[in-house]
Formats: structure tokens, C-alpha cells, sequence
């Protein structure tokens, strides 16, 4: 996700290998650039291999602090002086998009509290996203969630440890790293999507801006897999948080401008500066023409699975169960579509789990019905679980925060307003919670009670860069939210990251 093969090349690297992979070739006329983390593993295995060098030089990088131990064991197998340098480049994470980074870790904690081996990676990772960012923030936590408060302290460590550092010039506000749980909000995840990212990561999944379209019927040879990636894409960058709807018609566009621009069979090359122009050209073409073939692609597909699994109905529900509060009438649409042969195991699962969610506690609760049409259709029990288990996760009991009410009579007549202004917000009328919480934050509203700093400074102005982490995954949902949020604040910088980036599946 950082770079392209091909601009890699560029830069002269025309070798790529593993520290790990065991049968490499002596190569003396070659320099090796090794970027690491500094694990216990990779450093084992650099040790190994500075014993018995395969190539002339090493420039070694390190993606996070490295101990004074760790150094002093490759010096001593550095026997043939073959380390030009040894670096902290501070990348320990993922940067998905220009304001959203993930870890990749999925399932961090083990019931409510964490897997240790998690809780370290995940501060490693935080903590060189700030290192990198060149920030010393104040910190506050989600108050109700145990693991928020463990991952606030474990970050304090690191940056009280490392102090010099974390010596950055002093900002007139200190920027604000805030940490919250994934199970106050875990309605955002388990909604389908209509923005282009979104519903990709949905429909198809997206995993380090790869896209595996090997399933998609039909599929050529070089469409099996795809990169949508906003730095060398300038059609995905531009569409990526708009509605399905829009993206349509703007491949259309990128459709006929193609066509306009091809060159024309017939073309007769009769002089040299002809054929100089063709040879010009035809790069920029041949780049125009895979862009076009591979967003046909992703779009067709997602327009299929649209069609095959009813999500147009499917959605509706859904923004119903998360959005309104009318029982009755949910629980017949959720019955409804549970009898309909078009919906997809997942499908089914996933508005019982939004229903568990939202009505757990309802006096009439239609729920052990519906696990019972849930087994019906599947005839496993696999699927109740996972209902059970995402109310053990983020039911009433867990939550921090009021995921469902509205919050005041402004918000109401907002709702009803937002309702009037025609048909595109059916399908997305729902708000991610982090959506508020940063609102009031940014306001200078978010309460002290639910989420205190972590130590006695507090800040008196209102934020102005602001790190927000959600530990048990961010959505696509949400980095929306968060790029609606810088667009409309100017002035206000956030960063929004999480263990990993969540659809339904994951």
C-alpha cells in the first residue's frame, strides 16, 4: 500500500525478496535496503543473515523503535562490516486512505479484555503513527470499555519511555488522541454500504487496497485480481465516497470519453512525426484503457450481486431497524424477507443480528421467532450463535453510550427534514455513532464523565488535530464520516484508525 512495483522500479530496485525466504542467491555487486519491524523473529533472522552476507552492503530500516539489545546483537553478528546504517522509519501501520490507517489484526481481545499479544501490536502501532505524524497528544478514553482505558495507558508508557522522541515542537493546542470500543457501535459494521468504497469492501472485500474478483463470472485472466488505490487511481479517488447511483453515470462518462480518445484503426502512420505521436500517446492510453476495464468490472459485479441478492430491499430494512423506531413494522419486514428464497444466508443473519441489536429489550420482542426462522432456512445453528454472540458484544449491557435515541427534538426535526429531501437517503440515512461523538468533541461538548483524559491535564481549547482509534475495527462508514467532518471544519485535522477495517464478514 505504500508504493507501486512499478514506481519502486523507478527508484532502481529491480529485486524483491523475503528476509524469510530460505533459497537466495549470493548477489556481492548488489546493495540491500531491508525494511523490517523490529521483531524478535526479524531480527533472528537478520542476524543470520549478517553472519553469512549475500549481498555488499545492508541499509536497514526499522518500522518502530528497536531496543538497545536488539542493535547490540546484529553489531556482534556484523562480523564482515557489512551495515552502512541502521534507522527508525516510523511506518508500523497501514495507511489505507489519506486520513484512515489500519493494523490488520482481526479478533484483538478475548472476551472484554484483550489478547495480550494484541494489545502490544496495537500499541506499536499507535504509537509510531504518532511518531510518524510527529505528535505528542493528551489522551482521553471511552470510559465504559476496559481494553480503551488498558491501550490509553499502555500508549502513556511508550511515550513517558521514549520521551526524547516524542520531543516535537510544542503545537499552541496539543493535538488529541481519543480511544473507543468497536462494541459501543456495532450496528455501523453489519449495514450494506452505497459509496463506492464502502460497498466494495462490502460486496467484495477490500485487503490492502487488493480486490479478488477470481470468483466473478467470466472473469479475464488479468481482471482476477485489482488494485483500487486513491494515489494512482484518479477515477476511484474521485468517486470513492459517492453514491452508487452517481458512480454509474460517471462510468458512463469514462466510457465515452475513452471511446473519443482511442486511436482510430485506420490511422495511417505514413510519417514519422505520426508514428511519434502514436508512440506518445499510447502509454497514457493503455493506462485510460485498464482503468476503464477494471472499474467496468468492480461496478458490473457489484450491480450483479445487487440484483442476485435483493440488497436494494434488504438495505431498506436495514436503515429501518437502525434509524426508526417503529417496532411492529420492522418486525414484519424483517419476516417478511426471511421467507423470501432471494435472501442469502448472510443476508438473513445480519437483519436478525441488527434486530437482536435494536430491539433486545422490546416488551413484545419478536426474537426467538425469528432464530427459529433463522434455523429453518440454514438448518444449522451457526447462524443463532453469531446472534447471541453480537448481543453479548454490543447489546444494551455493553454499551457506553445510546446508540438508538434521539438525542434531542433539534436532532428529531433534523432527521425529519434530512427525510423530505428526497429519495438517495433511504439507503443512507443512518449515522455512524462516531459521527456524533466527534461532532461534540470538535464542539468542545464531549463529556468528561463518559470519556476522561487519561492523567490531570485537560484541554481548554477545542481540538484541532485529533487521532481517533476504535479498537475491534473502523469501517469504510466511518472514514466517510471522518472525511465529511475535515471537508466541513476547516482547521480541523482527524485521523481515523482502527485494529482493522470491518464489512459484515469480518
Amino acid at each position: 500500500v505504500v508504493y507501486t512495483q512499478s514506481e519502486i522500479l523507478q527508484r532502481e530496485v529491480y529485486l524483491f525478496e523475503r528476509l524469510d525466504s530460505p533459497n537466495r542467491e549470493p548477489m556481492k555487486h548488489l546493495k540491500a535496503i531491508c525494511f523490517l519491524r523490529p521483531t524478535k523473529e526479524n531480527v533472528e533472522l537478520l542476524v543470520q543473515e549478517l553472519r553469512r552476507p549475500k549481498y555488499s552492503v545492508y541499509f536497514i530500516y526499522f518500522s518502530n523503535v528497536i531496543s538497545k539489545s536488539d542493535v547490540k546483537a546484529l553489531a556482534e553478528a556484523d562480523e564482515q562490516e557489512v551495515v552502512a546504517e541502521v534507522q527508525e522509519f516510523y511506518g508500523d501501520y497501514i495507511a489505507v486512505n489519506p486520513h484512515v490507517f489500519s493494523l490488520n489484526l482481526l479478533g484483538c481481545c478475548r472476551g472484554r479484555s484483550w489478547d495480550p499479544a494484541q494489545l502490544t501490536r496495537t500499541t506499536q502501532g499507535l504509537t509510531a503513527l504518532l511518531l510518524s505524524l510527529k505528535k505528542c497528544p493528551m489522551i482521553r478514553y471511552q470510559l465504559s470499555s476496559e481494553p480503551a482505558k488498558r491501550l490509553a495507558e499502555c500508549v502513556k508508557q511508550v511515550i513517558t519511555k521514549e520521551y526524547e522522541l516524542f520531543d516535537f515542537r510544542r503545537t499552541e493546542v496539543p493535538p488529541l488522541l481519543l480511544i473507543l470500543d468497536r462494541s459501543d457501535d456495532a450496528i455501523t459494521p453489519l449495514l450494506n454500504q452505497w459509496t463506492y468504497q464502502a460497498m466494495v469492501h462490502e460486496l467484495l472485500g477490500i485487503n490492502n487496497n487488493r480486490i479478488d474478483l477470481s470468483r466473478v463470472p467470466g472473469i479475464s485472466k488479468d481482471l482476477r485480481e485489482v488494485v483500487l488505490s486513491a494515489e494512482n487511481d484518479e477515477f476511484y479517488a474521485n468517486n470513492m465516497y459517492l453514491n452508487f447511483a452517481e458512480i454509474g453515470t460517471n462510468i458512463k462518462n469514462l466510457m465515452e470519453d475513452f471511446q473519443r480518445r482511442k486511436p482510430k484503426e485506420q490511422q495511417k502512420l505514413e510519417s514519422i512525426a505520426d508514428m511519434k505521436a502514436f508512440v506518445e500517446n499510447y502509454p497514457q492510453f493503455k493506462k485510460m484503457s485498464g482503468t476503464v476495464s477494471k472499474h467496468v468490472t468492480v461496478v458490473g459485479e457489484l450491480s450483479r450481486l445487487v440484483a442476485e441478492r435483493n440488497l436494494l430491499e434488504v438495505s431498506e430494512v436495514e436503515q429501518e431497524l437502525a434509524c426508526q423506531s417503529d417496532h411492529s413494522s420492522a418486525l414484519q419486514s424483517v419476516r417478511r424477507l426471511l421467507q423470501s428464497p432471494r435472501l442469502s444466508e448472510l443476508d438473513a443473519a445480519r437483519l436478525v443480528m441488527l434486530y437482536a441489536l435494536r430491539y433486545e429489550r422490546h416488551g413484545s420482542s419478536g426474537l426467538p421467532a425469528l432464530l427459529e426462522e433463522l434455523r429453518g432456512r440454514g438448518g444449522t445453528d451457526r447462524y443463532r450463535k453469531l446472534v447471541s454472540a453480537v448481543v453479548e458484544y454490543g447489546g444494551k449491557r455493553v454499551r457506553g453510550s445510546d446508540l438508538f435515541s434521539p438525542k434531542d427534538a433539534v436532532a428529531i426535526t433534523k432527521q425529519f427534514l434530512k427525510g423530505l429531501k428526497g429519495i438517495e437517503n433511504v439507503y443512507t440515512q443512518h449515522q455512524p455513532l462516531l459521527q456524533e461523538t466527534l461532532d461534540q468533541l470538535i464542539k468542545g461538548k464531549l463529556k468528561d464523565s463518559q470519556y476522561p483524559y487519561l492523567g490531570p491535564n485537560t484541554l481548554r481549547d477545542r481540538p484541532q488535530d485529533i487521532i481517533v482509534f476504535l479498537i475491534g475495527g473502523a469501517t469504510y462508514e466511518e472514514a466517510l464520516a471522518v472525511f465529511n467532518l475535515n471537508r466541513s471544519n476547516p482547521g480541523v485535522r482527524i485521523v481515523l484508525g482502527g485494529t482493522t477495517i470491518h464489512n459484515t464478514r469480518r
